[in-house]
């Protein structure tokens, strides 16, 4: 497992001690927990994306070009 080195405003350092604290965690996997949760919100975000796409289909170029670029935009 790589390790990392970050920076983080004291406050939100003292804020993700104290919620790892109170789950019974570590600091360490609480941020893993957090980054996973968060990559996965992005990638079910993408499937509904494609999922609203091929159930509405659209004149060529028209809906499937919005998406592909909105999908692009935001990686």
């Amino acid at each position: 497992m790589a390790k990392v080195m970050v920076s983080f405003p004291d406050d939100l350092l003292d804020r993700l001690d104290r919620d790892a604290q109170a789950r019974g965690t570590s600091r360490s996997a609480l941020l893993q927990e957090l980054a996973v949760r968060h990559l996965d919100r992005d990638d079910d975000a993408r499937a509904r994306r494609l999922e609203r796409l091929l159930a509405t289909p659209g004149h060529y170029g028209g809906r499937g070009t919005e998406e592909v670029r909105r999908d692009r935009r935001s990686r």
